[in-house]
């Protein structure tokens, strides 16, 4: 079953306004520091997807991302994409 996080906010330079990241295997979410303005989704294959934001407070966007992947892994196999708005707008969102 194919699960994605829909983020959303405003359009900047890199980032449309909205991006579909794939919550299929992924292993980690973190921040280097809880003010860091890049969150890591870290997958299974080595891939890593950074969501770029303005400084966090208490790694507020970690938290806020890992609390939106538990709710979507919740919903039904019908609903494969959760919609998260994430409290920092974020400026890109880059899988590589």
């Amino acid at each position: 079953m194919q699960k994605f996080l829909n983020i959303k906010g405003t359009a900047a330079a890199a980032f449309q306004g909205n991006q579909l990241v794939s919550l299929n295997g992924l292993k980690t979410i973190r921040a280097a520091t809880a003010t860091a303005t890049d969150t890591l989704l870290q997958y299974e294959d080595g891939s890593t997807t950074t969501i770029v934001t303005a400084a966090q407070t208490d790694f507020n966007v970690q938290v806020q991302l890992q609390n939106a992947v538990e709710a979507a892994l919740q919903t039904s196999w019908t609903n494969p994409v959760y919609d998260v708005t994430l409290v920092l707008t974020p400026t890109s969102v880059v899988n590589a």
